[in-house]
């Protein structure tokens, strides 16, 4: 069993910000392999199904993103996953916006979702990151992944979303390796952008 779990805040209001790409991307994977994530359970929306030949749950935790390592560990207890088992979409506002990174460790950066995944479960999972970083200079970054997307952002996260719903299905089918090969240098960085944050 395979535990694939998108990060976002739960609620209408949050819908449409960037720190909901983890939802948008979870719920983009299920549509593709004909998955419903409609079932309340472990403090999260989940569905279960098949993806590249494996079983696999797809959780949006409803705890809000700063607790999200409450709903990951009841998620582990539940479906008796350990964290090597685990695949987590987040948004990140250290990449640009179009770059997804994929790595097989780490720590939480300054993404408080993270921060408290890896306080429950450790640093040993996959994390499948779609970048937010702002494009000009920004007072308050909590407010600015809060705000509502416009439309080029919007038209940008739909395609991160299919990108990261197929570094899923290439994770699950063939191995991080080969996500990562495709995936990690997919955008090119702006002339001397730091994109190794």
């Amino acid at each position: 069993m395979k535990l694939i779990v998108g990060l976002g805040n739960p609620g209408a209001e949050y819908e449409s910000t960037p720190h909901n790409l983890g939802f948008l991307a979870a719920d983009t994977l299920a549509g593709r392999n004909g998955i419903r994530i409609t079932r309340p359970e472990a403090k999260s929306f989940l569905g279960r199904g098949e993806i590249a030949g494996q079983e696999v749950v797809i959780a949006k935790p409803q705890t809000m993103m700063n607790l999200s390592g409450v709903a990951v560990r009841t998620l582990l207890e539940r479906f008796e996953c350990t964290p090597a088992d685990l695949i987590l979409l987040s948004d990140e506002a250290a990449l640009p916006w179009g770059m997804i990174r994929i790595n097989e460790r780490g720590s939480a950066g300054g993404h408080n979702g993270l921060k408290s995944i890896v306080q429950a479960a450790g640093m040993e999972f996959i994390r499948v990151r779609m970048g937010v970083k702002p494009e000009h200079p920004i007072g308050d970054l909590a407010d600015y992944v809060l705000c509502p997307m416009n439309r080029e952002h919007r038209e940008i996260a739909q395609q991160m979303a299919a990108d990261a719903a197929e570094a899923v299905e290439i994770i699950l089918g063939e191995g991080p390796s080969k996500a990562m090969a495709k995936f990690n240098r997919r955008v090119e960085p702006e002339p001397g952008a730091d994109i190794d944050a």
